[in-house]
């Protein structure tokens, strides 16, 4: 029974890594379809949005059932609680991605954002592509040093996003009224996104470390 329940644990991990692999696709082709104004690509981008919700549902089932069959204790009990609490935050990051895409596809074939903006907001999506590329590495390989990095990579996420409020409550602002708010949407999603990675790599770190920092993760899912 117990190597049945190793096997279950790390069925769960594949599958993890798995939908975070489909949410580093779906940003990457999001992002670029928002910095390109390409239509084909956010369709893409929006329909694997099903697929990941698909996924991450199935990974409930199956950590649910563990509960429920195997009743685990201690560190195996945190592993499959905190699967069922990144699966959560995967799906909201598909979702994210799925945000940024379809501002592209409702603008188009016009860009979404004014040409003062655009080397942010490219900087910001190629910012959340890495992140997501690393919580997938993280996911797969359990190397936990990837979570100081991630964490790195989102304070300059948070940075621009910054600036991008800076920007368009400034007096030098000069864009119409849909373009201040396809900005802040646009910003906030992308910085939602990097935080979600920040939450999930911080699990994943305590899992493996035991260096449990709470007030960081609740600051990350605000």
């Amino acid at each position: 029974m117990r190597e049945v329940f190793q096997q279950e644990l790390a069925e769960v991990q594949r599958r993890l890594a798995e939908i975070a692999g489909l949410v580093t696709v779906s940003i990457e082709r999001a992002t670029r379809a928002f910095n390109e104004s390409d239509v084909a690509l956010a369709e893409e981008a929006i329909s694997a949005d099903e697929q990941i919700d698909k996924l991450s549902i199935e990974l409930d089932e199956l950590a649910i059932t563990i509960l429920a069959r195997q009743q685990p204790v201690a560190r195996d009990l945190r592993i499959v609680v905190s699967a069922l609490r990144i699966s959560a935050s995967l799906e909201r990051m598909g979702d994210l991605s799925t945000h940024i895409a379809q501002l592209a596809r409702y603008r188009f074939p016009d860009k979404v954002i004014p040409k003062n903006l655009r080397g942010t907001f490219a900087e910001m999506g190629a910012l959340d592509v890495v992140i997501a590329t690393m919580l997938t590495e993280m996911l797969t390989t359990q190397d936990v040093k990837l979570a100081d990095i991630i964490r790195n990579e989102d304070d300059k996420v948070d940075a621009l996003h910054l600036s991008v409020f800076d920007a368009v409550l400034g007096a030098a602002w000069q864009g119409e009224a849909s373009d201040t708010v396809d900005a802040t949407l646009a910003s906030r999603y992308h910085e939602r996104f990097a935080d979600h990675a920040v939450s999930i790599a911080k699990k994943v770190q305590y899992l493996y470390t035991g260096d449990w920092k709470p007030e960081e993760i609740e600051a990350h899912t605000r």
